[in-house]
């Protein structure tokens, strides 16, 4: 490459956001530029986040049912033993074939991929440095920041990677914790808390709210934290961190807090520390490109997501909005399309989140507590999977689907979903919401039997109080 090359589009970035804004825009005909400074494409989410934090996941569930549920399906296993080598070596081959794949794909759109790290020198210019060659500049009409985010650092307990992790750290300790606590009730924590705990930790959470994912409603909530502690995690809610007090030997110590006047403290060999994650766009250098930051750190667009620069973009995040990767991937393409000519669209409103846990939490749009602290007549429909035939057989009687209508139009507002794989079960509710579907739409939708989601077509039924097999 030349020590200067111009492009129709550079994507900074190659997350789920970045490399997905290059591909639509590939597709449509631009030349298109794309740099990350990881060695491979993907970002956190691939990389160290949404996909080996799963194959964790799926691999203790395997775990938990071999030890604990086999026999009662008549499976009869001798001596079930933990090979963690090898359970991270699994989680490996699915990152490498995640990561090699979306390599291939931008290989075959004849995407110019970059490794370093960029800095801007101009609104139209950025300064790509990497450690084996002289920086190199690049030009584009159009450049989109898809750089993501870090995890939240807390500021009296310093990563340091061996007893005060992140959960870049947390999915490959190379043994497992005898006594772990996480700092933070959200998805992150939660999921690789659960993790820990079904390979043999004690595992303790420690929430400053008074709920964990407190997002979601108190019924689900209530039942989410049964579930959990019934699992053996510990849960601590309404909790203030205050230090870490280490050993005279520093591998282990003592996570302090605080409830109102109440001290606490919880031994503890790792400290995973799953607060939140921050924008990451410390090096970009966006002054000279003229990019500005709100004060919550994030770059500041209007509703197509164009900074304050002319011909500079943001996408996922690090702008405003729910940090999910397929919120980051949907502004990519409508970015894409946006600089293309062609029209793009967002529904920033119906952007669903999941917990990963088992069950899983899944919702959408507004929840019940909400709509009422609001004002908004609403209509509930909820169906316990107890009730549902599916369920029953795969031993996933746990939790229920809700949904929230309005009274008056009967039209989906929300749904809310404790369950076995309530991350799938919730996109069809999101489907129907994208149209402004009504519950008596989802209600006379047809479902497979059996299945688990008859339960999602029965809450939309008992919208109107007419579910069919519950009382």
């Amino acid at each position: 490459m030349s020590a200067s090359s111009s492009f129709d589009l550079i994507v900074i970035g190659a997350g789920p956001g970045g490399y997905v804004c290059a591909f639509r825009a590939a597709q449509l005909g631009l030349k298109v530029a794309l740099v990350e400074k990881r060695a491979t494409l993907g970002g956190t989410c691939l990389n160290v986040g949404c996909i080996p934090s799963k194959a964790l996941l799926a691999s203790s569930e395997h775990y938990v049912f071999a030890k604990q549920h086999a026999a009662e399906h008549g499976v009869k296993l001798g001596s079930v033993e933990l090979d963690l080598a090898t359970l991270l070596k699994k989680k490996d081959s699915v990152v490498t074939k995640l990561v090699g794949g979306v390599a291939q794909l931008a290989k075959a759109r004849k995407i110019t991929v970059i490794t370093g790290a960029a800095a801007f020198v101009s609104p139209n210019t950025i300064r790509v440095a990497a450690s084996a060659s002289e920086p190199t500049e690049l030009t584009a009409k159009n450049i989109v920041i898809a750089t993501g985010s870090a995890p939240v650092e807390l500021p009296f307990m310093k990563f340091d990677g061996e007893t005060i992790v992140s959960s870049d750290h947390a999915i490959q300790f190379t043994s497992v914790p005898k006594k772990l606590v996480v700092v933070g009730g959200g998805a992150i924590g939660l999921e690789l808390g659960s993790v820990w705990s079904r390979l043999g930790a004690e595992v303790t959470v420690v929430e400053f709210l008074p709920k964990i994912v407190a997002t979601y409603d108190d019924d689900i909530i209530r039942n989410f934290t049964r579930i959990l502690q019934k699992q053996g995690l510990k849960i601590e809610v309404g909790a203030k961190v205050t230090g870490f007090q280490r050993s005279t030997a520093g591998a282990t110590g003592i996570l302090t807090a605080e409830r109102g006047t109440e001290k606490l403290a919880f031994p503890a060999d790792k400290v995973l520390v799953a607060v939140g994650r921050r924008p990451f766009t410390d090096s970009l250098n966006l002054a000279a490109a003229g990019v500005q930051l709100d004060d919550k750190k994030r770059i500041k667009v209007d509703a197509h997501l164009h900074t304050t620069a002319q011909g500079v973009w943001a996408i996922g995040d690090v702008v405003a909005g729910p940090m999910l990767a397929h919120k980051a991937e949907e502004d990519g393409v409508a970015v894409a399309e946006w600089i293309a000519g062609k029209a793009g669209h967002v529904n920033w409103d119906l952007v669903p989140g999941v917990v990963y846990t088992d069950p899983e939490v899944a919702s959408v749009g507004l929840g019940e507590d909400a709509a009422k602290s609001a004002g908004i007549a609403i209509n509930v429909g909820k169906f316990n999977f107890a009730a549902n035939g599916r369920a029953l057989a795969t031993d996933a009687t746990e939790g229920f689907v809700k949904i929230i209508a309005d009274a008056k139009t009967d039209k989906i507002l929300g749904a809310q979903i404790l369950g076995r794989n309530a991350g799938e079960l919730i996109s069809e509710i999101v489907t129907h919401m994208e149209y402004g579907g009504s519950a008596e739409d989802l209600a006379r939708t047809i479902h497979a039997h059996p299945t688990m989601s008859e339960a999602v077509k029965e809450a939309a039924l008992a919208v109107s109080k007419r579910a069919l097999h519950a009382v």
